[in-house]
């Protein structure tokens, strides 16, 4: 069955393109009875893989109870569940664990990656994009300003330091329990409009913390702050376009039937 290229209309264009490549890599012959989105944020993917394989029982997990709600907000037979993903493992044999997003906030990849494979039925896949937003420039460049300014003391050790394991950690991890293990690393370069504001584009989960402890004026300084080593960093092309590069590791393992 192929994918019909419409479906991924629903994603941003930040998640789009990992997803079209994440799925499209996924076997062919693969026709799964119970599927888990692990990260489903508000339930894109899920629905997606939902329509795709309608005979499927599928589950999105978020440990945010805010992006459930969005979830839950659009009409389909996905079931949602509340949950850390450090912890909640399936209970059950399952026939696909995807991730396209959510993974690389937690930790002991080293321990997670091995349970995640050993929760799947016989012929089961992990496939996991991972995103490498610590390697961006624009993350750099937001802890920087973060440390910086008259704001630091309000927002030390807001971020928790993400895993950054190479391709060859998650080999060694996982090719004793698979069949095959499958890795690739993807660099995107994403054309942004002038019309769309680059802290806007840029911002989005990461920026979450700050808006919780900061407000008003203070608020309004750190993101102007931001903003201009976001524009010496991305300078904007005459024609009035940004050009931004993100990466993400791609991870694919299949167990024995």
């Amino acid at each position: 069955m192929t994918w019909d290229p419409n479906a991924f209309a629903t994603f941003d264009v930040l998640r789009r393109r990992p997803v079209i490549d994440l799925t499209t890599a996924l076997p062919p012959s693969l026709a799964p009875h119970s599927i888990v989105d692990l990260g489903c944020g508000a339930g894109p993917l899920a629905r997606l893989l939902a329509a795709h394989w309608p005979q499927a029982d599928v589950l999105g997990i978020d440990s945010s109870a805010a992006m459930l709600r969005w979830a839950n907000g659009t009409p389909s037979r996905v079931r949602y569940l509340n949950a850390d993903l450090a912890d909640w493992r399936p209970h059950w044999p399952v026939d696909l664990l995807i991730s396209a997003g959510g993974l690389h906030r937690v930790d002991e990849h080293e321990r997670l990656f091995p349970e995640l494979l050993q929760s799947l039925a016989p012929n089961g896949v992990l496939a996991v994009a991972l995103p490498r937003p610590q390697e961006q420039t624009a993350h750099r460049l937001l802890l920087e300003t973060a440390a910086d300014g008259p704001w630091t003391h309000r927002l030390e050790g807001v971020w928790r330091p993400m895993p950054q394991h190479p391709a060859q950690d998650y080999y060694d991890w996982l090719s004793p329990l698979a069949v095959s293990v499958e890795l690739w690393e993807t660099e995107y370069f994403h054309v942004l409009g002038g019309g769309v504001p680059l802290l806007q584009w840029l911002h989005l989960a990461a920026m979450s913390p700050i808006m919780d402890r900061l407000d008003g004026a203070q608020l309004d300084r750190f993101l102007a702050a931001y903003r201009r080593r976001l524009e010496a960093a991305y300078p904007e092309h005459p024609s009035g376009n940004t050009l931004i590069p993100t990466k993400s590791l791609f991870i694919m393992a299949r167990v024995k039937g």
